[in-house]
């Protein structure tokens, strides 16, 4: 998630329907020591979830993020339970004028290697946050900040463009916050790994003691860290990462791991949750599944030879008419991910149909007669060859099933020719955002319970997403929003928003659903790793 986003901070209420399951299932554990508590236990967890760089300015991922959680400081933070941010290295933070949020840290912080830790480093986190602005970083969420100054060595001031930001505490939260040492990072460029490793500039819970990149990482709690979260309840967490969901699932069944956190299969969830072995844990979940058009190689995108701007936007239209959301849901992922038809997921506030009411039968499926009459009236010449991506490990296994499915879907009637390709996240990561993939998968799990978190990063003009939407109307409504205090003004403006990026089709969301995860029978703390905050969290963890 990346580019240049106004971000703000939301007052907005997450209902009870956005509390969609988030699985986790527990098993017995093959781990040497069994012991809990953070007198000196050790926790093994198995993911799938590749990580791209645990610098933050250089990632925006699930698999990175999940780093960061355990071994950065934030200044604010999510408690376990809530979706709610609250001062976690910080004293104190809140607006001193419409345009400036002021945060005063706590006395005598430190990192791991025993540098302190004052505001010139969290000046430096995000001067060099928008500096860098990598476009696998998470910069997007920055757009509203102008300026950090520092008044003193405990005092932080941000100075904001638009006034009284309704999200910008959540967004000193999210994958943009965690603070980094000054003098380990560099100031100008991502910095690799190792070096970050080697320097241990980590003030979270956890500090690192080995690091094999996308194999095996260490972790072994800080005893300097002075934040929200408190003391891990576990000492030493080890995390194995897999190539194979069902190499994943074959050690949790067999105890070989206490954790396995992302992701298996519908089915094999299925599977396990009637398994005596194991447990299935439910949590909040509001991840988002959809299809990206780069506005520039789609079909008759703006850089193809064939550039018709009413003809690529025919194609988008005609894909959305052919997309049966329920059918995927069903069949794939045995419902648990529901259809989504808008932008912002069902629970949060101001969210709408909007693409129901727009596309297909008017009434959530597809209706291949629209399909076909959008094409005729643009042009469109059938069939039309679209080449789309997706990845088969980031994601999950499921997305095989998937992808294949939708390619079923969009070739109905034989108005689409789809050349269905999958490449690895690490490499898709970096293909993306080079205009290589004209269609392709994303998926998106929220950094904050706010609508504005589902609207600013895929719909500013430098969005994340990379795909060269610019529409100057739906950049201004979403300026406009950031800075609306009254919650119904807002909500209107949200909808507002959701109903002219409808009309466009930058994106084609396709499923809501809930992250998935995998841990040992005699394993504790597991409902506090899937809170509402969307973090998972190792140190909530411990073993009986």
């Amino acid at each position: 998630m990346r580019s240049v986003h106004i971000g703000g901070r939301r007052l907005l209420a997450v209902s009870a329907a956005f509390a969609a399951a988030a699985l986790v299932l527990a098993g017995c554990s093959g781990s040497n020591n069994s012991s809990g508590g953070s007198s000196g236990g050790t926790l093994t967890i198995g993911t799938t979830d590749k990580i791209t760089s645990i610098d933050p300015a250089g990632s925006y991922d699930n698999g990175s993020f999940a780093v960061m959680n355990q071994v950065y400081p934030f200044l604010m933070n999510s408690p376990y339970g809530s979706p709610d941010v609250k001062p976690d290295i910080a004293e104190s933070a809140a607006f001193t004028s419409p345009t400036e949020y002021t945060v005063k840290l706590k006395p005598n912080l430190k990192f791991a290697n025993g540098h302190a830790l004052t505001s010139e480093d969290v000046k430096f986190t995000f001067d060099r946050q928008l500096k860098i602005n990598d476009p696998n970083g998470p910069a997007s969420l920055l757009g509203n900040l102008d300026s950090v100054s520092t008044p003193d060595k405990t005092t932080a001031v941000f100075k904001l463009k638009v006034p009284n930001d309704q999200t910008f505490a959540q967004v000193l939260s999210s994958p943009a916050g965690p603070i980094v040492d000054h003098q380990v990072f560099s100031a100008d460029k991502v910095t690799p790994d190792n070096t970050i490793v080697k320097g241990h500039p980590f003030a979270g819970q956890y500090d690192i003691t080995s690091y094999d990149f996308n194999n095996l990482i260490a972790y072994k709690a800080n005893p300097n860290y002075q934040g929200l979260l408190g003391k891990p309840a576990t000492d030493k967490v080890n995390v194995k990462y897999y190539a194979e969901s069902s190499n994943l699932k074959l050690d949790i069944q067999k105890g070989a791991i206490d954790v396995a956190f992302r992701s298996l299969s519908a089915t094999d969830v299925q599977s396990l949750g009637t398994d005596k072995n194991v447990k299935v844990v439910k949590g909040p979940g509001g991840e988002l599944r959809y299809i990206v058009w780069n506005f520039n190689t789609q079909p008759y995108g703006a850089t193809t030879p064939e550039a018709d701007a009413k003809k690529a936007l025919a194609v988008r239209q005609a894909a959305a008419d052919l997309v049966d959301r329920a059918t995927i849901a069903k069949q794939v992922y045995k419902d648990t991910y529901t259809p989504v038809y808008s932008f912002v997921p069902q629970g949060l506030t101001g969210a709408t149909t909007v693409l129901k009411d727009l596309y297909g039968d008017g009434n959530g499926g597809p209706s291949l007669d629209k399909a076909k009459a959008v094409l005729q009236a643009a042009g469109v010449t059938t069939p039309i060859a679209l080449n789309l991506q997706y990845n088969p490990d980031h994601y999950g296994p499921s997305s095989g099933d998937e992808y294949a499915l939708v390619k079923e879907q969009l070739e109905n009637g034989g108005l689409f020719k789809v050349n269905l390709q999958s490449t690895e996240w690490v490499q898709y990561s970096k293909d993306r955002v080079k205009d290589l993939y004209p269609a392709y998968q994303l998926g998106w799990f929220p950094d904050y319970s706010d609508a504005d978190n589902y609207l600013s990063p895929f719909f500013s003009k430098d969005n994340f997403l990379a795909n060269h939407y610019d529409n100057p109307e739906v950049q201004q409504l979403i300026t406009q929003q950031l800075g609306t205090t009254d919650p119904t003004e807002r909500t209107k403006l949200i909808e507002e928003i959701q109903a002219k990026v409808g009309a466009d089709l930058s994106t084609l969301p396709l499923l809501q659903g809930s992250q998935v995860a995998v841990v040992g029978k005699n394993v504790s703390g597991a409902d506090k790793t899937l809170d509402p905050s969307f973090k998972f969290r190792y140190a909530a963890l411990s073993k009986s």
